[in-house]
């Protein structure tokens, strides 16, 4: 709220225009469809009081579920954009997942290790 000037142009999280288009598109999708099933084929009349009912209840769910998800938004905190996390390089330090722990070599003195895996003595 700090953050506003008055009589500047608001920002997209802010304005209204962007929630009351996308709960104009459900309401106007809402209104033809519930116009075209709701009637029950050509040959009965279509029902323009059921259409109505239906875009408006689309325009006012879509226009409470944006509402909500706009207030919802909060920002990341600074301090997560920082340091030295494990997905923030894409140099390739060491061929191991999970570091730089040396690769153990294949035994030559016929220790467990020597033995193909399923060949248990």
């Amino acid at each position: 709220m700090g953050q506003q000037k008055s009589g500047g142009p608001r920002s997209l999280r802010t304005s209204v225009k962007g929630p009351l288009m996308f709960s104009a598109f459900w309401a106007v999708l809402a209104f033809f469809g519930v116009l075209i099933f709701a009637s029950g084929g050509s040959a009965r009349s279509p029902r323009f009081d059921l259409a109505f009912t239906g875009a408006g209840i689309a325009f006012i769910v879509t226009l409470v579920l944006a509402a909500m998800l706009s207030m919802s938004h909060k920002e990341n905190a600074e301090h997560l954009g920082k340091g030295s996390g494990v997905n923030l390089s894409s140099k390739k330090s060491s061929p191991g997942h999970g570091g730089s722990s040396p690769q153990p070599g294949p035994a030559a003195d016929g220790s467990p290790d020597d033995t193909p895996p399923g060949n248990f003595h």
